[in-house]
C-alpha cells in the first residue's frame, strides 16, 4: 500500500493471532537475544525506539487507520520498557485510536517481574490486555542448555504476576527443543509449568533449523539427538496427557506443526490425544503432508 504510514525496521515478527492488528515497533530486536534456538534477530541489535518517533508514527497511522481495534507492540519483548515509557505509549495510542479494544506485546517473564502489581494493573487499565510469552520449556536443565535466561521459577512467578494484574497470557511451548534425549523431561515439566500458571492461551510450535541442524547443535550446550516426526508427535502426546487445564484455549496450527489441533483444554484433551495416536499409526489418513512422511 503506497499510503501506508509506517516504515518497518526488518525483520518484523508478530504472533499469528495479530495478523489483522496494527503494529508499532517501540523496540527493535530482543533485549536478551541469546537463545540457542532463536534466529529472529541475529543481526539486529536491541534498541529502544525514540519516543518522539513513536509519537509521530502513531499520529500518522491514526490519520490513515482511525478505526483500528487491535494494536501489537513489537519487536521481541516490548514489555522490557519501563512502566513510565510503556504508559506514555499506551496513552498516545488511546488518544489516537479511540476504538482500540486491545493492545498486546511479546514479553519475557523477567520483563513482567521487573514491574510491580500496581504498575501492571495500570498498564492493563490503559489497554495492555494480552502478552505473548515464549516459555519454550518448563524444564530447568533444558532452559539452561538453550541459554533461555529464565528458570521454571521465574516463568511461574512472571505469569502468575500478570494473571494477578488481570493481563491475559498466551504461552508457547517449543516441541523438540531438547531432541530425543530430553523428550520426556521436556514434555512432563512443560505440562507442570502450564498447570501451575493456567494461561488463557497455549500453543505449541515445532523446533525448526533455519541455519541447519549443525548450527543448532553448536549452540546447544548438551547432546542434541534429532527427533523423527513420530518422536515429535509422541512428545506432544506426553505433554498434553500431563496437562490439567480447564479453560485454556489450545492451538497447534503454526506452519511448523505436523498436525493441526484446535480446541479447549481440558474439554478437547482426549480428542487431541486420539488424533495424535491416529497420526502416529496412520499419518496419511490424518492429513500429515506427504513431504513430511519421510520422517515417519
Amino acid at each position: 500500500m503506497d499510503t501506508y504510514p509506517l516504515q518497518y525496521d526488518m525483520p518484523l515478527f508478530r504472533p499469528p493471532s495479530e495478523a489483522r492488528s496494527l503494529i508499532f515497533q517501540v523496540t527493535l530486536g530482543c533485549s536478551w537475544n541469546r537463545c540457542a534456538f532463536c534466529e529472529m534477530y541475529p543481526d539486529k541489535p536491541f534498541k529502544v525506539k525514540n519516543e518522539k518517533v513513536i509519537r509521530e508514527e502513531i499520529t500518522k497511522t491514526a490519520a490513515v487507520f482511525p478505526h483500528a481495534g487491535k494494536i501489537f507492540l513489537a519487536d521481541g519483548n516490548a514489555m522490557v520498557l519501563s512502566f513510565k515509557r510503556l504508559q506514555n505509549i499506551l496513552n498516545l495510542i488511546n488518544q489516537a485510536f479511540p476504538e482500540v479494544t486491545r493492545i498486546s506485546s511479546y514479553a519475557l517473564p523477567q520483563d513482567i517481574l521487573l514491574k510491580s502489581i500496581k504498575e501492571l494493573v495500570q498498564l492493563k487499565k490503559n489497554g495492555l490486555k494480552l502478552i505473548y510469552v515464549g516459555i519454550e520449556s518448563g524444564d530447568d536443565e533444558l532452559l539452561k542448555l538453550v541459554n533461555k535466561g529464565e528458570t521454571s521459577e521465574s516463568t511461574v512467578n512472571g505469569l502468575r504476576k500478570a494473571k494477578e494484574a488481570g493481563i491475559k497470557t498466551s504461552v508457547m511451548i517449543l516441541t523438540g527443543l531438547g531432541g530425543k534425549k530430553y523428550l520426556e523431561q521436556h514434555a512432563i515439566n512443560s505440562a507442570k509449568i502450564v498447570n501451575l500458571t493456567k494461561p488463557d492461551y497455549l500453543s505449541t510450535l515445532v523446533l525448526m533449523f533455519p541455519q541447519g541442524i549443525s548450527h543448532y547443535k553448536k549452540r546447544f550446550a548438551g547432546t542434541y539427538i534429532p527427533m523423527t516426526i513420530e518422536d515429535t508427535l509422541n512428545e506432544m502426546k506426553l505433554f498434553l496427557s500431563h496437562t490439567e487445564l480447564e479453560r485454556t484455549i489450545f492451538r497447534s496450527d503454526h506452519a511448523s506443526n505436523y498436525l493441526t489441533l484446535k480446541g479447549t483444554l481440558s474439554r478437547d484433551k482426549e480428542q487431541f490425544l486420539d488424533k495424535i495416536k491416529n497420526a502416529i499409526q496412520s499419518p496419511r489418513e490424518v492429513g500429515i503432508r506427504p513431504e513430511w512422511l519421510r520422517g515417519l
